[in-house]
């Protein structure tokens, strides 16, 4: 019983973890192609036209690039890119809260340090949440690789849980400072769905694994006190039948022992 939930524990985990990585995969090739559901992955979108530094009059960030309306025209990947490099020309019309010194004179520190660990650390998520695919795929039939699957996967868990809101939080931050200008600005849906999404099979695949484990583990138990107990019994039955053998030897000396003395009495 064991064993099996330990094998649907693990093969679970390993669909989950399949499908994460694809999700996330969408989100950082977003940019690359003009295909679905690429084109329309993006983190924010905004109308750029009144900015003097501007190239395209609607700007989309993506992950590697800044690209044109439908990811069309994107500029060179830059990875982790400054959020003004939108405007890298020139910043006249932005809204004053985005711009700063960093990022060619661009981008405020806030936008600059949010983005760039944002990426940085969904780069790590990805990176071990592939790790722990492969490592998966022994955790329906083995408690330690269910446990090393966890472990590595836990740990993509834990960096995604720091990419996924600090990403979320700038882009919808800075749609904010677009709208209180007056620009008309929207969240990428299919970029942030993909993210909490893969988030979500992600903590469900680390679940799995660790149940799987412990599955295991519980049906090593059980056998080990079985098997005491067992044991135990024998030893117990060995011991009464002992005391039985000595009952029986102790009172046939003494019935010997009384027909020799009438015997002599009478003699």
């Amino acid at each position: 019983m064991a064993k099996g939930l330990r094998s649907g524990m693990g093969i679970a985990a390993l669909v989950l973890l399949a499908g994460s990585i694809v999700l996330m995969f969408f989100v950082v090739l977003s940019g690359v192609t003009n295909t679905l559901p690429l084109r329309n992955t993006y983190f924010l979108q905004a109308d750029t036209s009144s900015f003097s530094g501007a190239e395209r009059p609607v700007s989309q960030w993506t992950y590697f690039y800044i690209c044109g309306e439908g990811n069309a025209n994107c500029g060179a990947p830059v990875p982790a890119l400054p959020f003004g490099y939108a405007w890298v020309g020139g910043s006249e019309g932005v809204p004053a809260g985005l711009t700063g010194s960093h990022g060619k004179g661009t981008t405020s520190t806030y936008y600059y340090y949010m983005w760039r660990f944002g990426w940085v650390f969904y780069l790590i998520a990805l990176a071990l949440n592939v790790i722990g695919f492969f490592l998966a795929m022994l955790a329906p039939f083995s408690r330690l690789a269910s446990a090393i699957a966890g472990s590595v996967t836990l740990g993509a868990l834990f960096f995604f849980s720091l990419a996924a809101p600090l990403m979320t939080a700038e882009f919808v931050q800075a749609r904010n400072e677009f709208r209180r200008a007056g620009i008309d600005a929207t969240i990428g849906r299919y970029a942030f769905g993909f993210t909490w999404g893969a988030w979500a099979a992600l903590a469900l695949a680390c679940i799995f694994l660790f149940t799987g484990c412990a599955a295991g583990g519980r049906h090593g138990s059980d056998h080990v006190t079985t098997t005491r107990n067992t044991t135990n019994a024998g030893g117990s039955t060995r011991f009464f039948r002992r005391q039985r053998s000595k009952r029986s030897a102790r009172g046939s000396f003494i019935d010997n022992e009384s027909q020799r003395r009438v015997k002599d009495e009478y003699a």
